[in-house]
């Protein structure tokens, strides 16, 4: 079965999922596909696995990949930004003071961070077929990629409302208009960028049902297992896609020593992962050597991933 088009890699901070996002990135462009890699964590650490200084903007590495970082808190300022120069153009002059404040306050808002990132990473989506074939979406700890990956069907409502808002609006308007003998002032621009709004959640609410998977990634131990059944059931819950899971960081069986003591307290958490998980897969990889950055050394994971499957 083909790859979907999207991957999103979530997990309990500290576990690898930027190793394993990053890796998974490199097998697909190993397979002539072109592919972007999007870290959407605020604290950004793929341009460190990847060896390579990244920005909001795609950086091509070679070789079919691409890579970015991309900011919530970027994406609202220029957001705020763009409605401050409209309300310019719209709101009288002394009004302007009161719109700065409370577009700041706005900015300021974690709602308006995360709406601000879903609507950077759909332009970045919307981009599959034209520039890339693939995008893998590294994604911040655990609560806020659930946050992003339900903010599209949760905005979209509350979008609709707001259109029908207006119309009924731009209905009286025109009313009035016509009673007082006024031309109609044709189009609305806030009901159009309010329609194209829509469009554009629904195009990526769409997407992430019908063409993404979501990749759990773990160590093997009791709080990230339990977090991580905690995570499958709510996006399960929410229609989304859950693929294969991988365990990192698993010490060999053979072991000796402090890590044969490791690798036997490990034995029992892995059989339960293996057995809850087993319709969707699961993936172990090894404790490996060295600090897993550049191509060279996340190859290594992409083998694994390559012949468990993915």
């Amino acid at each position: 079965m083909s790859p979907a088009a999207v991957a999103f890699f979530g997990g309990k901070g500290g576990v690898g999922k930027t190793t394993l996002a990053a890796s998974y990135a490199l097998l697909l462009a190993g397979r002539a596909q072109r592919v972007l890699v999007v870290s959407t964590d605020p604290a950004h650490s793929l341009g460190d696995v990847l060896a390579t200084p990244l920005g909001d903007e795609p950086t091509e590495l070679g070789g079919g990949l691409w890579a970015c970082e991309i900011s919530g808190e970027n994406a609202a300022r220029r957001r705020v930004e763009q409605v401050a120069a409209e309300a310019r153009e719209a709101v009288p002059r002394e009004v302007m003071p009161a719109v700065h404040h409370h577009l700041q306050r706005a900015a300021d808002s974690p709602g308006t961070v995360e709406s601000a990132l879903v609507d950077r990473l759909t332009d970045l989506l919307d981009e599959i077929g034209d520039r890339w074939d693939h995008v893998v979406v590294d994604s911040a700890p655990t609560g806020h990629m659930l946050r992003l990956l339900s903010l599209p069907t949760l905005l979209t409502p509350w979008i609709e409302g707001l259109s029908r808002q207006r119309e009924r609006a731009r209905g009286t308007e025109r009313m009035l208009s016509g009673l007082l003998g006024r031309a109609d002032q044709g189009e609305d621009p806030l009901l159009t960028r309010l329609h194209e709004r829509r469009a554009r959640l629904e195009r990526t609410r769409d997407r992430m049902l019908h063409d993404s998977v979501v990749h759990l990634v773990l160590v093997p131990e009791r709080l990230p297992l339990a977090e991580t059944e905690r995570t499958a059931r709510s996006l399960t819950e929410d229609g989304l896609p859950l693929g294969s899971l991988a365990v990192n960081r698993v010490a060999p069986p053979e072991a000796t020593g402090l890590l044969a003591d490791r690798a036997h307290r490990e034995a029992e958490v892995r059989a339960t992962i293996h057995e809850r998980f087993r319709e969707h897969g699961v993936t172990e990889v090894p404790l490996l050597p060295g600090a897993l950055t550049g191509r060279g050394e996340l190859a290594g994971i992409a083998g694994i991933l390559a012949e468990a499957g993915w």
